[in-house]
């Protein structure tokens, strides 16, 4: 891994006002999140669909290239690995922060490769990088109550429970982030899966 290397983090989520509070946009929360602690501002990429913001982690840190793909959930792999090759950043330090149905509410986990687990952004990430080796951020949302459909359960907002602890666990989730391009994967889950 090169120490000057960028780190490309996807926020997955889904276009559009009707999906902004939706719990599969948790992405897109903790990106908007991780531009704003490194002053950057998202614009429509060029070169991509999707909107990108660049900026480093303090005073000459590493650089950041933050992403959400606008390309709905199960396409997002083709922005990514269209950046991933235009910043040059190797698939080590890429990074996906998504919504994860098999993590409770209130718990945010971090991995490296592993399976998908049914995630369709996750699938084209994987798909399209030709590799499942990059980090995911796992933002819990749990699983849905009673018989509802998962499908429609990720596509549904917060509750209002939910809500009032929603931004106390977006700022963790970008705080997993930033530990990861700092410190590595390990290091963050030594520190952030206590609790």
């Amino acid at each position: 891994m090169s120490d000057d290397a960028p780190w490309l983090v996807v926020g997955l989520g889904n276009p559009g006002k009707e999906y902004a509070g939706n719990r599969h946009n948790v992405g897109f929360m903790v990106a908007d999140l991780l531009a704003s602690r490194v002053s950057a501002k998202f614009g429509r990429s060029k070169r991509v669909h999707g909107d990108v913001a660049e900026g480093r982690m303090g005073f000459g840190g590493p650089k950041l290239v933050l992403v959400k793909p606008l390309t709905y959930m199960n396409l997002s792999g083709a922005p990514v690995v269209a950046l991933a090759q235009f910043f040059k950043v190797p698939v080590e330090n890429v990074i996906a922060v998504h919504d994860e149905l098999d993590v409770p509410f209130g718990q945010v986990r971090v991995k490296r490769g592993g399976g998908e687990g049914g995630h369709n952004g996750l699938r084209s990430m994987s798909k399209s990088l030709s590799s499942k080796e990059y980090a995911r951020v796992r933002f819990g949302i749990g699983r849905p109550p009673g018989r509802q459909d998962p499908a429609d359960y990720v596509l549904s907002d917060f509750s209002g429970t939910e809500r009032k602890e929603l931004e106390f666990l977006v700022d963790r989730a970008a705080d997993v982030v930033e530990a990861v391009v700092l410190e590595g994967v390990e290091w963050a889950q030594n520190k952030y899966h206590g609790g």
